[in-house]
């Protein structure tokens, strides 16, 4: 008997919260149809600020490497969130391709990659992430 009658007013509680929320719901929809002040809808989203905006910085840490030498690429980036994927590319016959090799952004928004190039002759290679390609870099393997 005494569970039925804490029941009865659990359920009678919610009803009356869920009845207070329609309540106050309608109020404020009937409220904002019937003032006369006109409210401002923005009918278009504003342009990233310059500080926002995506940038991809890469260095390497030497110029001239020999064949499958190691080296490495660092980087900086701006308006890409922490853990973003870095992907390494490089150009063969003109075209950028994407290379194994990957890396991720850590907190302080810098990254940095370790590379073997087989190719020998002038090589460039930059990084990608979240579609912002870097600034290609030139690395000589002889």
């Amino acid at each position: 008997m005494v569970a039925t009658f804490r029941l009865r007013n659990v359920v009678a509680g919610v009803m009356a919260v869920g009845l207070i929320g329609a309540a106050a719901a309608t109020a404020t929809a009937s409220a904002s149809t019937s003032t006369s002040v006109p409210t401002s809808v923005p009918t278009s989203v504003e342009a990233p600020t310059e500080s926002a905006a995506r940038t991809n910085t890469v260095t390497a840490d030497r110029q001239q490497v020999k064949q499958w030498e190691e080296f490495r690429l660092h980087g900086k980036v701006t308006g890409i969130k922490a853990g973003t994927t870095v992907h390494l590319q490089q150009k063969q016959h003109g075209t950028w391709k994407t290379l194994p090799g990957t890396s991720v952004v850590n907190r302080s928004l810098d990254y940095s990659m370790r590379v073997k190039l087989g190719i020998k002759g002038v090589n460039q290679v930059r990084t990608v992430i979240a579609g912002q390609p870097s600034n290609p870099v030139t690395v000589t393997v002889r």
